[in-house]
């Protein structure tokens, strides 16, 4: 079975869910946010931009460096926890920018899309854009590039995301919005001091096996084996792998939502599996998705820079 997109022709965020109406509250559990305990189109009726990634500390910390791109802050002054009542996601906003952590892998970033997808609808936010920014490893391309997904694949290098629903299997495409990849691009050429690029995406179940690795706790096939799959993978335009990207892509299309991945490359697995880079180096490459993100929403609300 194969679901169809549609899109709010009022700029609302859509959910396609008829039991919401019948419900006396929603109770967004994971969030720790609620229709009746929490004013949610006051706390987040004005949010334009939602950026997500895995790490609760790198989401505060770009919320901080939000604040001080949108002049509402000084530099690595504290920002609220949001969801301090959940040990599961961190939120936090900046402005018209709300920044949350989503996990590792398709199940906790669909548990957390869930919830946030309700959040935007029930705050009847309107032209909301989503963007995750994250870490990958690259194919092809030299550590440190950044990569503008246009289409998340699965392991089988096909542009679709796979559910079993009611003991169904629901597909579900994985395109993301051409035209915000392209804005984005266009906006790091102005960033001249790391390659950002426009690719496939392919998104696994698993860190090690699911991507090909030798080094984890098993291993199944030969090396030889490996780097023949990961060439096809290249040749199929795969540029990097993560583990969040299709579940992303269809939740966000299916509700209407304008969504971009862009995350850095820490490697080429092309030449390697574990990432060898010091802390400072990788520390540095985390920044330039952030950095792109920022000039992006920065050119979006005609903010210029007086640094």
């Amino acid at each position: 079975m194969t679901e169809t997109t549609s899109y709010s022709g009022n700029g609302l965020v859509l959910v396609k869910n008829p039991h919401l109406d019948l419900m006396e509250e929603d109770v967004l559990y994971h969030l720790d946010l609620g229709t009746k305990t929490h004013n949610l189109p006051a706390m987040f009726g004005d949010i334009k931009f939602v950026c997500v990634g895995g790490s609760p500390n790198r989401m505060r910390a770009f919320a901080q460096f939000m604040q001080q791109e949108l002049g509402l802050a000084a530099a690595g002054e504290d920002v609220a926890d949001i969801c301090a009542g959940s040990d599961r996601y961190a939120m936090y906003r900046a402005g018209p920018v709300l920044s949350i952590s989503h996990g590792m892998g398709i199940p906790s970033i669909s548990i957390m899309l869930h919830e946030l997808i309700k959040l935007l609808h029930h705050a009847k936010c309107r032209d909301v854009t989503i963007i995750r920014i994250g870490t990958s490893g690259g194919l092809g391309i030299e550590a440190g590039s950044v990569v503008i997904t246009d289409t998340a694949v699965d392991s089988s290098f096909r542009p679709r995301f796979e559910q079993v629903v009611l003991g169904d299997v629901v597909v579900r495409s994985t395109e993301l919005d051409k035209d915000l990849a392209e804005e984005l691009l266009a906006c790091s050429r102005d960033i001249p001091d790391f390659p950002t690029l426009i690719g496939h995406t392919m998104c696994t179940y698993d860190f090690y096996e699911g991507q090909g690795r030798l080094d984890g706790a098993l291993c199944s096939f030969s090396s030889e084996k490996k780097l023949e799959y990961l060439r096809r993978a290249y040749e199929a335009g795969v540029r990097n792998i993560e583990m969040e990207s299709s579940a992303f892509a269809a939740l966000c299309r299916l509700c209407g939502l304008k969504a971009a991945v862009v995350c850095v490359t820490l490697l080429d697995r092309l030449e390697g599996d574990q990432i060898r880079a010091s802390h400072e180096v990788l520390w540095e490459y985390q920044q330039r998705p952030q950095r792109l993100i920022a000039a992006f929403i920065r050119k979006r609300l005609g903010l210029t820079r007086t640094d």
